[in-house]
C-alpha cells in the first residue's frame, strides 16, 4: 500500500503543477513548454506448412509514450520527462507470449542558473519501475508442466528512486549533463521475493549468495548513497533522421564503489512522413545487484507515430 501511495505522489505532483500553470499561463511570459510522442511498432513473419527453408510464424509489437513538460523562467529551469514502454512477442508454437520491453520512468531536473553561464545549481529525481509481471522460463520443462515459468518481477518490484543535489551543465533542452556527488538511492521490492525462513539450515546463506536486487532477506528496501551522472543529447544527423542518447551512471559509496551502474540508451528515428517512422533502439544496462553482466536490448521496427 505504501508503494502505491508513493507512486501516486510521484506522478500526481508534476501533473498538478502543470494543471495549475494552465490557469496562469497568460501571466507568465516564459513558462511551460510541452511535447509528447506516441509510437506503435509492429513486426510479423508467417510461414506455411510447405515452407522448406525453416522458420516459425511470429508477431511482436511495442507501444511507447514519451511526454516532456519543461519550465523556463528567468534563471529557473525545470525539465521533466515521463517514459512508458511495453512490448510483447509471440511465436506460433509457444504457449506464452514474452515481453520484449517494459519500462515506466520519470526524470526531473530542477536548475537555478549560475550568473550568465550554462551552469546551474541542480536538484534531480529519477523514478523507474515496470508495468507487468516478468518471468523466467525453464527450457528443461514443457510449457504445460508446473514450474515452466516463474514470476521474478512485477510493478514496483523492483522500483528505483534516486535524488540529490548537484551541478547541471545545460546548453539546451536537447543537450545537458547533470552531476550529483551526493545521491540517495532506494530500491523497493515485494517482500514475497525476499521471504526466507531463517530457521531452515542454510536457507539464509543460499539467499545471500544471490540477493534479490541486492535487498537483504525479509526486507522490502535497500538504501544506497553515492554519486550519479546523467547526460542527454539529441541531434539531427540529416533531414528526417534524429539520434537520441541517454546515459546514466551511478556509484554506491557504501558498497563496491568501483562497480559503476550503467544505463545507456540509443534511439535512432527515421521519419518517412508525419505518421510513419522507422525506429532503432539499443539499450545496455550493467547493475551487479540485478545480474552479473550486461543486459542488452535491441529493437528495430516500422510503425505509427503521433506527436502532440
Amino acid at each position: 500500500m505504501k508503494k502505491l501511495l508513493l507512486l501516486a505522489v510521484v506522478f500526481t505532483i508534476p501533473m498538478a503543477i502543470v494543471a495549475q500553470d494552465e490557469n496562469a499561463k497568460d501571466t507568465i511570459p516564459n513558462g511551460w513548454t510541452r511535447a509528447g510522442n506516441l509510437s506503435l511498432l509492429f513486426n510479423q513473419a508467417a510461414f506455411n506448412h510447405e515452407w522448406t527453408g525453416g522458420g516459425t510464424s511470429n508477431y511482436s509489437g511495442n507501444l511507447s509514450l514519451t511526454y516532456d513538460f519543461n519550465y523556463k523562467h528567468d534563471k529557473l529551469s525545470w525539465n521533466n520527462r515521463l517514459i512508458g514502454e511495453y512490448g510483447l512477442t509471440k511465436n506460433k508454437d509457444d504457449k506464452y507470449s514474452r515481453k520484449t520491453n517494459d519500462r515506466l520512468e520519470l526524470n526531473s531536473i530542477l536548475g537555478k542558473q549560475i550568473k550568465e553561464s550554462n551552469w546551474y545549481y541542480s536538484l534531480f529525481l529519477n523514478f523507474k519501475t515496470q508495468f507487468a509481471k516478468g518471468y523466467e522460463f525453464n527450457s528443461d520443462l514443457n510449457p504445460e508442466d508446473e514450474g515452466y515459468r516463474t514470476e521474478t518481477t512485477h510493478i514496483l518490484s523492483p522500483a528505483y528512486i534516486q535524488f540529490g543535489p548537484g551541478l547541471l551543465w545545460k546548453k539546451s533542452d536537447n543537450l545537458y549533463v547533470n552531476i550529483s556527488p551526493a545521491t540517495a538511492k532506494f530500491i523497493l521490492v515485494d517482500k514475497d521475493f525476499t521471504a526466507v525462513d531463517e530457521s531452515v539450515p542454510g536457507a539464509l546463506d543460499a539467499y545471500n549468495e544471490n540477493k534479490y536486487f541486492g535487498v537483504d532477506a525479509n526486507e522490502t528496501s535497500r538504501f544506497e548513497f553515492g554519486a550519479s551522472l546523467s547526460g542527454y543529447a539529441k541531434f539531427d544527423v540529416m533531414a528526417n533522421i534524429s539520434v537520441e542518447n541517454i546515459l546514466n551512471l551511478y556509484s554506491n559509496y557504501l558498497e563496491d564503489p568501483q562497480n559503476v551502474d550503467i544505463d545507456y540508451t540509443l534511439n535512432l528515428v527515421m521519419k518517412v512522413n508525419k505518421y510513419i517512422t522507422t525506429n532503432v533502439t539499443f539499450q545496455a544496462i550493467y547493475d551487479d545487484n540485478a545480474v552479473q553482466g550486461f543486459q542488452i536490448r535491441e529493437a528495430l521496427g516500422v510503425g505509427l507515430t503521433y506527436g502532440f
